[in-house]
């Protein structure tokens, strides 16, 4: 750091090696200062949060008509302004990447070709790709409406195929085996139960508490899309909280007892997969793919489904329903040959020696 120091500026290294700077001044929100120590952008977030005023993201380092220029107008939009907060922390982290790399390049420069040769340099990561293109293509349109530029260039750009299936769905042989590992009263067990029996998205599943239980039902809003959901406490998920104090603000807590980000939950249910000699494709988000599969599995319709895991949409739930179905009729198929050709078990040339019948091998 220079020597020039500045009041009640904190510094730490974050977890990709870039130093960070945070404002903190007792009586005063914490703000973080983008940018290299005493340069433009930092000195006026410096100046804006000395004297309690709120900083524009990016205000020091835009140049009209650049993608910086147009990612700072974005999030004073309606369209940015009114997402969930969850959403737009996702917006914001795809969109500081794609400023990183490309915020002084003009928005009225951009073709097609670029965003070709953007998606192909992330080819290795399809899904990313695909996620950057969306975020591209808003950044156009409101590009568009702002006339920075007359059309938007991510128009007719395809996206890239990505793996079928994302992440893996847990069988149950992976359950039986992390149950082994871990038994009930211990947070792994618990984290797995609640994954598994309510079928809740990590951000959700890492503020659940008691005050989320009424009646023998989970009740929750969900973070995501806003959907209310009452999801029945089974008995596998009762005999883990049954062990948890009631006076805890969330189900799930760190050591020191404070609550998961939804980011640190996973990482942490990570090791526990892990330690219980588990692959790491196994995520907590394929214990919401398991727990449509078992509710598919167990005959229920799409919308029985979504009733409990609050997708919007069905196109995912049909294709647990597809799944389960498939397993049926195969299941009735091999029974109507085994009636038609004999039982398990049963010698077939003998059968049919005992009837009269003549049986030609060929």
């Amino acid at each position: 750091m220079p020597r020039k120091r500045f009041p009640f500026v904190q510094q730490f290294v974050d977890r990709h090696g870039r130093l960070r700077f945070y404002f903190r001044k007792p009586g005063f929100s914490r703000v973080a200062l983008p940018g290299d120590y005493g340069g433009p952008e930092f000195l006026a977030a410096y100046q804006a949060a000395a004297n309690g005023k709120p900083f524009e993201v990016g205000a020091a380092r835009t140049i009209p008509g650049s993608i910086n220029a147009l990612i700072v107008s974005y999030y004073n939009s309606p369209g940015f302004t009114s997402l969930r907060p969850s959403t737009a922390r996702v917006y914001r982290n795809i969109l500081e990447r794609f400023r990183e790399e490309h915020g002084h390049k003009s928005v009225a420069g951009m073709h097609p070709r670029h965003v070709r040769s953007i998606m192909a340099a992330k080819a290795a990561t399809p899904d990313a790709a695909n996620r950057l293109l969306s975020m591209v293509s808003l950044l156009m349109d409101h590009a568009v409406a702002l006339e920075m530029r007359p059309d938007n260039p991510c128009l007719g750009i395809k996206r890239l195929r990505h793996k079928v299936g994302g992440f893996a769905t847990w069988s149950e042989d992976d359950i039986a085996t992390f149950r082994a590992r871990w038994p009930i009263g211990s947070r792994e067990r618990l984290a797995l139960e609640l994954a598994l029996n309510t079928g809740q998205r990590r951000g959700d599943l890492a503020r659940l508490g008691w005050r989320h239980v009424a009646n023998g039902a989970i009740h929750l809003q969900q973070s995501k899309t806003g959907a209310v959901v009452a999801v029945p406490i089974v008995h596998e998920l009762r005999a883990t909280l049954d062990a948890l104090p009631r006076d805890r603000l969330t189900f799930l807590a760190t050591a020191t007892g404070a609550p998961f980000s939804p980011a640190g939950l996973g990482n942490w249910f990570r090791d526990a997969v892990r330690g219980a000699g588990l692959p790491d494709e196994l995520s907590m988000h394929g214990l919401r793919k398991a727990a449509a599969r078992r509710l598919a599995e167990a005959g229920c319709t799409t919308h029985e489904i979504a009733s409990v895991t609050g997708h919007r949409t069905l196109s995912e739930i049909e294709r647990y329903t597809r799944e389960a179905e498939k397993a049926r009729l195969a299941k009735t198929a091999s029974a109507k040959v085994i009636r038609a050709f004999g039982g398990e078990g049963e010698d077939r040339e003998q059968k049919l020696s005992n009837q009269g019948e003549r049986f030609d091998k060929f």
